[in-house]
């Protein structure tokens, strides 16, 4: 998992053909509005799923998610977030992968469990071997509009 913004991005991941798109994109969207929903960048290999929620109660125990077919860049246009993080072998899995949704999901033991703040302006990537709970409460719920960028991992 790495946390940074859309200038050190450039300089901290390997700059394939995908991920120069998601950067072009997520330049290209800000300041802008965006209705939320699915955007094709590059058919099934890029795209965007841009999304409007409130962040979860920080009581809530949350669910983790991975993937295996795509990496995700999280982009956080207003709003804050808390995205938890944990190394996948450390997942309870509650649902098995499935290639519809392109995940599992499972829940992690609060010791194995990092939260990383990530405030408007700022992005996470992380890759399938990062098991990750987005969506959750810096310290109470607040609105958040953000930008996933999906890139196939060949992409």
């Amino acid at each position: 998992m790495i946390v940074t913004d859309l200038d050190n991005l450039p300089r901290q991941v390997a700059m394939t053909d995908g991920m120069a798109k998601a950067i072009a994109f997520l330049r290209a969207a800000q300041g802008r509005t965006l209705d939320d929903g699915r955007m094709d960048l590059d058919g099934e290999r890029v795209f965007a799923l841009v999304q409007s929620y409130t962040t979860l109660d920080p009581a809530q125990t949350p669910l983790f998610e991975a993937h295996r077919k795509y990496l995700d860049v999280q982009y956080i246009m207003t709003g804050e977030e808390v995205i938890g993080w944990a190394p996948l072998d450390r997942v309870s899995v509650t649902q098995p992968y499935t290639e519809v949704g392109d995940a599992l999901l499972g829940t992690v033991a609060e010791a194995d469990l990092t939260r990383v703040l990530v405030p408007a302006g700022y992005l996470a990537v992380l890759w399938p071997p990062d098991a990750h709970a987005p969506k959750l409460s810096a310290a109470t719920p607040s609105a958040v509009k953000k930008i996933v960028v999906k890139v196939a991992v060949d992409a």
